[in-house]
């Protein structure tokens, strides 16, 4: 069916024309919960997102390594200089989390959207609607990147490799992402930050090999679980001594093995841990100082160490002008008590970071705390128990549609 634009929208209207269509997007939103499918492999979850953008005047692209789906809108005004582009973000994948929220449409496939990226997909489709209904109006075009695998996959790197940013033909000079939260901040508040407002992740895999023997008789043997254990605790003074307390770094043992039962010394043991960090210095001399001193300590216990790190997101640093810019417009959307600037990053990390080394603009949160809940002690992202409010998903389309008019017109 051909796509027929409701009106010549401006500000006012498209927020009238999102609301008129707030039940479509909520009603998405929850198919979408239903389905959740994790990774970069989301066939169901893609097909229901070609279904919601059916008809709307977009050049949709699929992802060939992942399923990803990219739509391009094509502005109707004639621009005399460069065109411009703006790119727009949504993540789709979910957690391996059994839902336990109780919500009459929770998952029941083992996974769960307990990261609001159900909401994140359907605010976007509103963000293209929306748009779409002002074409005529925009002298650049939009890009609406629907991305698999942000949990811990790297899904963008694999749209990047794809040529997303070349994809309109004109590479974009802004970008966004909204992100929800089911805790923290109070129904619907806006929250940006100029610079870091996400940290660097990173995971280190270390191996330590000794010799295993006789409890009775650790003198015959090389004991690597003192090694480990030691290991363990200096990453706490190697943060504490090593690093400024006015630049963050966080390292997290998440995991530690070792032996077998009480009176046998082990060949080997084994830890996890992740790393974390706010500026590019702070990453680098992480990633050289974590490895001297797991080598230092393994010598010392006549043992040896094998270091694997695996290299995650990069810092996601919002630019200050379009932060500015997502603060002005939030404030003129929906009023001053809707907008917080944060005075600290969390120490989470997203993928869009790589967007955002390449294209400026702002990685943007929004609470979806329930209102019957306190947000400072309701359940946070990724627990079987989050619950994310509905109702924000129309503003956040509204934010986002209006954040890129701003930049086309």
């Amino acid at each position: 069916m051909p796509w027929v634009p409701h009106a010549r929208l401006g500000t006012v209207t498209t927020q009238d024309f999102l609301s008129s269509i707030d039940g479509e997007l909520v009603a998405l939103r929850r198919d979408l919960h239903q389905i959740p499918e994790v990774g970069l492999d989301l066939p169901q979850t893609q097909a229901r997102i070609l279904e919601a953008l059916d008809g709307l005047p977009l050049e949709i692209t699929l992802g060939r390594t992942c399923s990803s789906v990219v739509g391009v809108l094509r502005g109707g005004k004639q621009s005399d200089g460069d065109r411009e582009v703006v790119l727009l973000r949504g993540d789709m994948d979910a957690l391996p989390v059994e839902e336990l929220t109780g919500l009459d449409y929770a998952s029941t496939n083992g996974n769960m959207h307990a990261c609001g990226h159900d909401l994140h997909m359907s605010l976007l489709v509103g963000a293209a609607r929306a748009l779409c209904e002002v074409r005529d109006e925009l002298d650049g075009d939009v890009i609406f990147m629907f991305q698999p695998g942000e949990e811990g996959v790297d899904g963008c790197r694999h749209m990047l490799e794809e040529g997303l940013l070349d994809i309109a033909g004109v590479r974009p000079t802004a970008a966004y992402a909204i992100h929800v939260w089911s805790a923290l901040d109070p129904l619907g508040m806006v929250s940006t930050k100029p610079g870091p407002i996400m940290a660097s992740s990173d995971v280190a895999h270390v191996r330590v090999v000794g010799h295993g023997g006789h409890g009775s008789a650790p003198h015959l043997a090389k004991d690597p679980v003192p090694a480990l254990a030691e290991m363990v605790t200096a990453t706490h003074s190697l943060v504490t001594r090593g690093f400024s307390v006015f630049d963050p770094v966080v390292v997290t043992v998440g995991l530690l093995q070792a032996g077998t039962i009480a009176n046998v010394i082990p060949e080997d043991g084994y830890f996890e841990a992740t790393l974390r960090t706010f500026s590019d210095d702070a990453h680098t001399k992480l990633l050289t100082e974590l490895p001297r001193m797991v080598d230092g300590i393994a010598a010392a216990h006549g043992v040896t160490a094998h270091y694997d790190l695996r290299k995650q997101y990069p810092v996601t640093i919002n630019n200050a002008e379009h932060a500015d810019l997502v603060a002005a417009t939030a404030t003129e959307l929906f009023g001053e008590d809707r907008h917080s600037r944060w005075e600290s990053p969390l120490a989470g990390a997203e993928d869009f970071s790589r967007i955002l080394e390449e294209v400026p603009g702002c990685f943007i949160g929004l609470s979806a705390c329930p209102p019957d809940l306190d947000p400072k002690t309701a359940p946070y992202n990724h627990s079987a128990y989050a619950r994310f409010d509905d109702s924000v998903v129309a503003d956040g389309a509204l934010l986002l549609a209006e954040l890129a008019r701003k930049q086309l017109t």
